[in-house]
């Protein structure tokens, strides 16, 4: 290997003989440059670039670990190997808390120095890897999607890519979750842009208007339709039709819509004469669409001619550290629209935030950021701010812990014992056999995941993908379940 295309190396070493013997080790696979004193080597580290640096603790003018801190400081991403002949537990641990890659005891071989150097190479260059795929590929932002999670990740990639083609676009996904957002961000995405963009939530929509709502009417149609009107599909030709909550629409308009998105042509409500329209079709549902196929409340034909291409809104349980990053966009929005002077979440609040469901997801987010900013004043979102909702759920998460510290012996109780819950919610419901018992949701729950990883041989997201639920999911209820672990149970 020539030195120009070798990892290069500073080797810090008091003892002469010691350092001929590393640079040794290393000279057929890496350029080394030896240094004898401190001063020397932050001397060369101003002067030059190194790969690795590797310095003994005790040198004659300073300490080996003041030039870990000195990297630190100054150039944090380039490793360092401390060794000495002089180690123990307490000086391993403070090398690595001040950021040492790795300790070597003197004396080491030649295999041990190499191993520690391929290992530590090899892990600069995954993070040189990855700081580069999150430079091209990762965002915080999409439009007006925010999130920096791989789920979002996921589903920016596949707006990019279908954003410039015409295909029908399904997006499924729970209430809140931002199937609109997506559907906008498509539209922007395409060579359509500069078109109309017209939504139209099916399920705000009551039955005997919608048929008008989409395709328009002529006047006298119907009783009250005092005007020709043009529906969305004629607003949007050229543009983008966005179907929110298409799992609403009546079966005999689904057929109607099938008509239009086969052939580009439909009959406003009342008239004979058919009008012709170049619309680019995006749905949305928070209903599981095979499923309404298969129950014969969506048809077949018309799911297929929507479902080209598959987009799914992840639940905002799923997004982790998203959730924090779309509440302190929403403070900053709200407290400028309200004139309020919030900056930021407290520690409690942040960890209530991560911990909680968020069954509403998004929509409910805002909502609780909103309430805490009218009603609330200062300049940090405190506990006793949430909604009395909130609070409500946090209430019921400490009930839980503490009914759960009960819960051995509540269960260790044989049927012809009657235990007194006077003042404590039930533990067992006792059927009329007394040999057979229902155990709490929470507790049947944890049994299966608990059995799941154990069959899947600890492999989580294994365990989740037979379990059909994401891997986040059982990471978070893991972290939960050992949060309330009892205090007292080893006792």
């Amino acid at each position: 290997m020539s030195s120009e295309n070798r990892p290069s190396v500073l080797l810090v070493e008091d003892s002469p003989s010691n350092a001929m013997v590393y640079q040794s080790y290393l000279q057929s696979d890496y350029s080394v440059r030896v240094t004898h004193t401190g001063s020397e080597a932050l001397e060369q580290l101003a002067q030059n670039n190194f790969d690795v640096l590797i310095t003994d603790v005790r040198l004659p003018d300073m300490s080996g670990l003041s030039i870990l801190d000195k990297v630190q400081a100054e150039t944090p991403l380039l490793p360092v190997i401390v060794i000495t002949a002089h180690g123990s537990v307490d000086m391993v641990v403070d090398a690595m808390q001040r950021g040492a890659s790795d300790f070597i005891s003197k004396p080491f071989d030649k295999a041990r120095l190499e191993v520690t150097l391929r290992n530590i190479l090899k892990k600069q260059k995954l993070e040189e890897v990855v700081q580069q795929y999150e430079k091209v590929y990762k965002r915080d932002q999409f439009h007006r999607m925010i999130g920096a999670s791989l789920p979002m990740q996921n589903v920016y990639r596949i707006v990019e890519s279908a954003g410039k083609s015409n295909a029908s676009v399904f997006i499924t996904g729970e209430s809140g979750t931002g199937k609109e957002l997506c559907s906008e961000a498509l539209h922007a995405e395409s060579p359509r842009a500069k078109a109309p963009f017209i939504a139209l939530n099916c399920a705000a929509i009551p039955r005997d208007l919608i048929e008008s709502e989409i395709f328009g009417h002529v006047k006298g149609a119907f009783t009250g339709a005092s005007a020709a009107r043009d529906g969305a599909a004629l607003r949007a030709s050229g543009g983008t039709l966005f179907l929110d909550e298409i799992g609403e629409m009546p079966l005999d308009l689904q057929s109607k819509l099938l008509r239009l998105i086969q052939s580009g042509t439909f009959t406003p409500v009342g008239s004979s004469k058919e009008v012709k329209v170049d619309v680019r079709f995006i749905c949305a549902t928070n209903r599981d669409p095979l499923r309404e196929v298969q129950e014969g409340r969506f048809r077949e034909d018309l799911y297929y001619r929507l479902h080209v291409i598959p987009v799914h809104m992840p639940a905002l349980r799923e997004r982790g550290s998203d959730i924090m990053l779309i509440a302190q966009s929403l403070l900053g929005q709200y407290t400028l629209d309200e004139n309020k002077e919030f900056q930021e979440f407290s520690k409690d609040v942040e960890n209530f935030f991560i911990q909680y469901d968020w069954p509403g997801n998004v929509r409910e987010l805002s909502n609780v950021v909103r309430n805490v900013v009218v009603l609330n004043e200062g300049d940090v979102v405190e506990m006793s701010m949430l909604p009395n909702l909130m609070q409500s759920q946090r209430s019921r998460n400490d009930t839980t812990a503490a009914y759960r510290t009960n819960l051995p012996t509540a269960r260790s109780l044989n049927s012809s014992q009657q235990p007194e819950f006077e003042h404590v919610e039930t533990v067992q419901i006792q059927q009329a056999s007394a040999s057979k018992e229902i155990a709490p949701l929470w507790i049947e729950e944890k049994r299966i995941i608990e059995a799941a990883i154990e069959k899947c041989e600890g492999n989580v997201p294994r365990a989740a993908a037979f379990l059909e639920i994401s891997a986040s999911t059982i990471y978070r209820k893991k972290q939960q379940w050992d949060k309330e672990q009892v205090p007292h149970e080893s006792m």
